[in-house]
């Protein structure tokens, strides 16, 4: 059985001091948490001291972006190795904000990718289809494309350490969430494709999050669907108490 990821994207929100002040607070609300792998995704300037915050804690921290080289001229840029001697154990990849407003193709997001396996880490790739896509009903070719594209090259073993997380465009900082039923059938439709990818043994191994709108009211039915593993949490994450409510919801 899949144990459950909750994961927290903090964006461009958090200075470095109030995102030292959450990380106490929540890492004492959810220290018994046993059956929930729980990860915040913060920003750049925050993650050295994150790190150090929930140390010998059940807390891993993510970044929430990465460029796929280890060193060189690119001004302004953070490379896997940056991440990996700080202490970083996942990365954000192919979030729809980067895709949207940084123009970030499924390509250049497989090499993202792979420089971080190629590092020890581990990827949250998101995955997810515009309104407008749902409505004319192409939300499985958009999601199909985007894991054919993005997970292109990689090994069986590498794909089993890969969390995908599923976020509907549509339901990101709206309001809207899929019904618990419309979200397992996507994620059951995400599954098949992963299954046609990698196989059947490794499909059913990897984590399929829910992205869209995911809060302390609707995470227990989100949760309790077959193909939902967890949750990519935007908003509902600034906070330990709201963000601590939907992790207790998968334990």
């Amino acid at each position: 059985m899949r144990k459950k990821v909750i994961a927290g994207n903090w964006k461009m929100n958090m200075t470095n001091k109030e995102a030292i002040s959450m990380l106490i607070e929540l890492k004492e609300i959810v220290k018994n948490i046993k059956n929930v792998t729980i990860i915040v995704g913060g920003p750049f300037t925050a993650l050295s001291d994150a790190v150090k915050i929930v140390e010998k804690s059940n807390i891993s921290i993510a970044a929430e972006n990465v460029y796929p080289k280890d060193a060189g001229a690119f001004t302004g840029e953070i490379s896997p190795i940056m991440l990996k001697e700080i202490g970083v154990k996942y990365v954000i990849l192919g979030h729809s904000e980067r895709r949207e407003y940084f123009m970030e193709s499924n390509s250049f997001i497989n090499e993202k990718i792979k420089a971080v396996l190629a590092h020890g880490m581990i990827p949250i790739l998101c995955i997810g289809e515009r309104l407008e896509d749902r409505e004319a009903g192409r939300t499985n070719d958009i999601n199909r494309n985007q894991l054919i594209e993005g997970l292109e090259g990689l090994t069986k073993e590498q794909a089993e350490k890969i969390i995908i997380a599923y976020e509907p465009i549509w339901a990101i900082g709206t309001g809207k969430t899929a019904t618990p039923e419309i979200a397992q059938e996507t994620h059951r439709a995400i599954r098949d494709v992963l299954k046609e990818i990698f196989g059947e043994e490794i499909s059913e191994k990897m984590t399929i999050q829910y992205g869209g709108s995911m809060n302390a009211e609707n995470a227990e039915k989100l949760l309790s669907q077959k193909d939902i593993d967890g949750g990519l949490i935007g908003g509902a994450s600034l906070k330990a108490e709201s963000f601590s409510k939907i992790i207790f919801a998968g334990e």
